[in-house]
């Protein structure tokens, strides 16, 4: 996506007054989003040793930062894209601040070399695996959102709430049947437009016009198994409208995650059985892992977002292209 500069742009808080708004927010959802889903917080690694199926791969695409270790007879590490956290009580679960790095991304206004989000996993009853535990945990996080969006418009009464009371929700295949002049990109601006806030089921498996609405490893979200609407996926999207920039923007990317069975059908899907030999997914398939439902929330985005910020830049510091610096900087868009 190219640089987007938003019209007579302004900026609704000055940098000092941004960084304690940034604190209040992110202090304020973490305590809303743990009281609303059962979590509790822990540390989370910022690197993991290679080759233990433990770090995701995203979208199964993406390359993890990687290094070795002096110490340990040069053994490879790689930066955590994100970590699940397993072994606790059905119905309660972790959160964790994830950082990383990620060196793949081309660079946006919702797009930075840094990654700063809330991941968290919650562990589930066998029989919580279907699509009304999912919307009722989607709508939780949700109401959070909301949550704290009214404190900001308590604490700064300038910046007016933009969020729809409800969440719509929406299934990839019907909208890819639907819409089928529409890439799934153009679905997404086209329905967060309308609704202002959606969260789309059934992200990462073949839709009925033959690709996936996006793209999901095998071994991270069940997007296979069928659901009660007859569609495939147990996952989503939480995506919004985003009125400062006139552009849809996901919040969250979430879901049931891969279950045994699930997860032996994805690998075969996606060509790659051999992972099944990797610690974690051994794990998985022995039985020795809970069932959960997992996610991660995006910390820089939602405060860009309930701030009216036209620029990821403006609530984390990062690494920006020199032109990109000087056309942020002529439209009033101060970067961190």
């Amino acid at each position: 996506m190219p640089l987007i500069i938003p019209q007579k742009y302004r900026r609704k808080l000055l940098p000092e007054t941004t960084e304690v708004a940034i604190k209040m927010i992110k202090d304020a959802f973490q305590s809303t989003l743990a009281q609303e889903l059962n979590l509790r917080r822990v540390t989370a690694p910022l690197f993991l040793l290679s080759g233990t199926g433990l770090n995701d791969d995203l979208n199964g695409v993406e390359h993890a930062v990687t290094f070795t270790i002096d110490a340990m007879n040069s053994q490879k590490a790689e930066v955590v894209h994100k970590l699940g956290a397993y072994g606790i009580p059905a119905g309660y679960g972790l959160y964790t601040d994830m950082n990383a790095i990620r060196t793949f991304e081309d660079l946006d206004n919702l797009h930075s070399l840094y990654v700063d989000q809330w991941d968290w996993e919650k562990t589930i009853r066998q029989e919580d695996r279907n699509i009304k535990y999912l919307k009722d945990t989607v709508n939780k996080i949700y109401a959070a959102i909301r949550k704290v969006e009214h404190l900001v418009y308590e604490r700064f009464p300038h910046i007016t709430p933009t969020l729809p009371e409800e969440i719509t929700f929406l299934y990839a295949d019907e909208l890819a049947r639907d819409y089928p002049e529409l890439s799934p990109k153009e679905r997404e601006t086209v329905m967060a437009k309308k609704y202002g806030a959606i969260f789309i089921i059934g992200i990462g498996g073949d839709l009925c016009d033959g690709k996936p609405h996006d793209g999901r490893a095998p071994d991270y979200d069940d997007w296979s198994t069928i659901n009660e609407a007859g569609y495939a996926g147990l996952n989503g999207d939480i995506i919004v409208w985003n009125h400062v920039l006139d552009i849809p923007v996901e919040l969250s990317s979430m879901g049931i995650r891969v279950s045994p069975e699930s997860l032996t059908r994805q690998l075969e899907m996606r060509g790659c059985p051999e992972k099944a030999q990797l610690t974690f997914h051994r794990m998985l398939l022995e039985g020795e892992l809970p069932y959960t439902i997992g996610g991660g929330i995006g910390q820089s985005r939602l405060c860009m977002l309930l701030l009216h910020k036209a620029h990821v830049g403006e609530v984390q510091a990062s690494i920006w292209p020199e032109e990109h610096i000087m056309d942020c900087a002529a439209a009033g868009i101060e970067l961190l």
